[in-house]
């Protein structure tokens, strides 16, 4: 079954379309879709956005309708957005939170998307790469990972990728 997502905050959006960026979903930003073909279901396709007005409502159900997994945000309480929820309800199964971000392995004191930045510069990602592959800015992924050494007492980016593995495996 596409999963349909309806979050309030942006950044529960964002955090859940990195999750199923990583789980395999093309992630594309707004809700438009190719003319061709109309069952997009195939091709794994996550549309994230804005629902703010019944035209970006009218496009987020269209795009479920057609098979797309939808990551909406609303405003809690609007109108468009009571009325939105109705009409995606209608296609499938609705779900108003996020689910949980996956298993950090144990490492409390990193944030899941600092253990995110870390396991891809472990396979061999550049920090640029990695920050692209996690939808953060360059700055915003130098950041996470100055704290996360920060967090794990070590100097350089490539010990606290040493150290990340290490108690990565336990």
């Amino acid at each position: 079954m596409t999963p349909c997502y309806v979050l309030t905050s942006i950044s529960q959006s964002a955090a859940l379309a990195r999750r199923l960026g990583r789980d395999g979903w093309d992630v594309h930003e707004g809700f438009a879709l190719p003319d061709e073909p109309w069952d997009v279901s195939r091709n794994r396709m996550l549309l994230v956005g804005l629902v703010d007005d019944a035209t970006a409502a009218a496009d987020a159900v269209l795009a479920a309708a057609r098979g797309a997994a939808v990551i909406a945000t609303v405003e809690d309480g609007s109108e468009v957005a009571a009325l939105f929820v109705a009409d995606l309800s209608r296609i499938g199964t609705v779900t108003r939170t996020a689910e949980p971000e996956p298993d950090t392995g144990g490492f409390a004191a990193l944030t899941a998307e600092q253990c995110a930045l870390l396991e891809r510069l472990a396979t061999g990602d550049s920090i640029a790469a990695a920050a692209d592959a996690e939808f953060l800015s360059l700055r915003t992924a130098n950041r996470r990972i100055a704290q996360a050494r920060a967090i794990l007492g070590v100097r350089t980016t490539r010990q606290a990728v040493v150290e990340y593995v290490r108690l990565r495996r336990g």
